[in-house]
């Protein structure tokens, strides 16, 4: 059979890739033999916009929409860098207060992945199942914050509402139900055909090539790699509400899910940890100044280390901020992995990447 080299692109408007990016893979018959990726479609100016358009104390409230899947990751790492620069205290309570939200975004940020990989395997009604399954965290997050995806939850010195006894036994009835139909989707993915033994071994990275490429997040996980931004830093007690770091050796799409599956049991424990063990304290500590200097924040995003870098002059409009996100960091490793890959694999492997190119496009 002779060999037929052609050109086919995915993205920025195709069925398994909704997202503001375009990869362009070379084939040779069926097998992808190059990739080359393009990411600049759309730009915001938010960065700038933080700048010479708000003030440092609503800037918070400004890099959220940068996300809606995981916005309160970027109001964290935004406002604990200014914490950083105004040397303020935040209270035992708000740090755990905040270590929940961030864990729910976790989970319902795994959940749309898991059922967008279960799509483009063919598995629409998993896909349903799972869609379904997520109001249960969407709808404990409106509890807390009174929002679904915008929280405007965190503030400079702590959190903007508090949680009662009432809402915290609600909560963690939900959380009990989503836990048994998390253990549910276990069995799926681990015994189902077209969710576990179909995609073993396909869109593979190795622990070397994860190292190579600078993998972040689960995607470097599944490979191997011990690497969780939640346990190198101090700024919330992580260790406290028992974190656990999930890891598998595969590296593969199978591997991907099996992570992430393991992490929202992880993030379910440690949010039940939080409401039984909350602590007594204000949820807010007035904070005075203006930034001056510089400072950089990480957390762990749903999709790997999120990093702010804040600089102030000591007047209410900041001098620079500047974001970097998983995605845009996970580029490289992205395309490596379709190299060698059949093209019929290319959208299942994009969805186990979980693209997030609303961040990337800031």
């Amino acid at each position: 059979m002779s060999k037929k080299t052609i050109n086919i692109p995915i993205g920025s408007q195709h069925i398994s890739l909704l997202e503001p990016v375009r990869f362009k893979f070379e084939c040779e018959n069926e097998k992808i033999i190059g990739v080359d990726s393009d990411v600049g479609f759309v730009h915001r100016g938010i960065e700038k916009a933080c700048t010479t358009k708000f003030k440092f104390d609503a800037v918070g409230y400004v890099v959220a929409r940068v996300c809606g899947l995981c916005a309160i990751t970027h109001s964290l790492s935004y406002t604990a860098s200014i914490e950083k620069l105004l040397e303020a205290e935040v209270s035992q309570k708000a740090k755990y207060l905040r270590i929940l939200l961030l864990e729910l975004d976790r989970i319902h940020s795994h959940m749309l992945c898991l059922s967008h990989t279960c799509e483009n395997a063919g598995f629409e009604a998993m896909f349903m199942r799972i869609m379904g399954d997520r109001e249960d965290i969407m709808e404990i997050q409106e509890l807390l914050t009174g929002n679904r995806i915008q929280f405007d939850y965190i503030s400079i010195g702590g959190v903007n509402r508090d949680l009662s006894l009432e809402m915290s036994k609600k909560i963690s009835k939900k959380l009990k139900l989503v836990e048994q139909k998390v253990l549910g989707y276990i069995d799926e993915f681990t015994n189902n055909w077209s969710l576990s033994l179909k995609f073993k071994g396909i869109g593979a990275l190795s622990l070397d090539e994860a190292f190579r490429f600078n993998a972040i997040g689960p995607l470097a996980r599944a490979s191997g790699m011990n690497v969780d931004v939640r346990n190198e830093i101090d700024y919330l007690p992580f260790n406290e509400v028992g974190y656990k770091i999930q890891t598998h050796s595969d590296g593969d799409i199978n591997a991907r899910n099996v992570v992430r599956l393991n992490e929202i049991l992880n993030s379910i424990e440690m949010c039940e940890n939080i409401l039984a063990g909350l602590p007594e304290g204000e949820i807010f500590t007035k904070v005075k100044g203006k930034p001056n200097g510089e400072a950089i924040v990480r957390f762990e995003a749903p999709r790997g280390e999120l990093m702010y870098y804040v600089k102030g002059n000591g007047k209410a409009m900041l001098e620079r901020v500047r974001i970097k996100t998983p995605t845009f960091a996970s580029i490289p490793a992205f395309s490596h992995i379709f190299v060698g890959e059949n093209y019929a694999d290319a959208p299942a492997i994009l969805a186990s990447f979980d693209p997030c190119l609303s961040c990337t496009a800031k």
